[in-house]
C-alpha cells in the first residue's frame, strides 16, 4: 500500500489525538466501529444536505456528491468488519464533538457556508489523523482498512478547506477573514479534542476519570 503524507493534515489540526485516548480506543473496538459506521454516515449526511441547500454551486455539487458515494462505501466496509467480528450494530448517543463545533458557526450567508466548510474540513482532518494513529496498534485486518482510508480522508479534508476559501473568495471575503476562522475552529477543535469526556466516542476526548 502506497504511504499517503498527511501531514497537511497534521499541520491544520492545533494538537495531537490524546495518548489516553488512544489507549481507551484500542480496549474499546466494538464502540470503536459502531461509533465510527455512524460518522461514516454522517458525513455522508452532511454532504447531501449541502447539495440540497447549495443547488446553484456546480463544484460543490461535484465534489459533494463525490464526498458522499466515498463516505457510504466507507460504511458498508466498516460494517462488514463489524459482521465479521459478530459486532452488533447497536444505538449509541452522539459525541459531542461536532455539536461542539457547529454551535459556533455562523447563521447568515456567506459566513454560514463558510463556517460549515471549515468544521467539515477539520471533521474530516481529525478522522484521518486518528486512523494514522491508531493503525500501529491494531491486528493486520483493522490496521489495513484504516491506513486504506488516509488518501480519501485527507482529500476530504482540502475539498472541504478549498471549497471555504473559493466560495470566500467569490463573496468578497479577505483571505485574513477565512484564515481567522480556520484559526479561531482549531483551537475550538483542539479545545473538544483535549478535554474529558464520560463517553468513548470516535471523536471524544480522552476518559474522564471516575469519581
Amino acid at each position: 500500500m502506497k504511504t499517503v503524507d498527511i501531514q497537511p493534515v497534521n499541520d491544520f489540526l492545533a494538537c495531537e489525538t490524546p495518548e489516553a485516548w488512544l489507549e481507551t480506543a484500542v480496549e474499546n473496538l466494538s464502540i470503536l466501529l459502531i461509533d465510527h459506521a455512524n460518522c461514516e454516515k454522517k458525513a455522508a449526511s452532511t454532504a447531501l444536505n449541502l447539495m440540497y441547500r447549495y443547488v446553484d454551486k456546480p463544484d460543490l455539487l461535484h465534489r459533494m456528491s463525490k464526498l458522499a458515494r466515498e463516505e457510504l462505501r466507507h460504511f458498508e466496509q466498516v460494517l462488514a468488519i463489524m459482521q465479521q467480528r459478530n459486532i452488533d450494530y447497536v444505538q449509541l448517543s452522539s459525541a459531542r464533538y461536532a455539536g461542539g463545533l457547529r454551535e459556533h458557526m455562523r447563521t447568515s450567508e456567506p459566513g454560514k457556508l463558510i463556517d460549515v466548510l471549515i468544521v467539515g474540513a477539520f471533521i474530516e482532518a481529525r478522522s484521518c489523523e486518528r486512523f494514522a494513529r491508531l493503525a500501529p496498534r491494531l491486528d493486520d485486518e483493522l490496521a489495513d482498512f484504516y491506513r486504506s482510508l488516509l488518501r480519501s480522508e485527507s482529500r476530504h479534508f482540502l475539498d472541504y478547506l478549498k471549497l471555504a476559501k473559493q466560495y470566500a473568495r467569490d463573496a468578497g471575503v479577505s483571505a485574513t477573514d477565512v484564515d481567522d476562522r480556520v484559526a479561531f475552529f482549531a483551537a475550538k477543535e483542539a479545545e473538544l479534542i483535549q478535554a474529558p469526556d464520560a463517553e468513548f466516542r470516535f471523536h471524544s476526548g480522552p476518559m474522564a476519570a471516575a469519581a
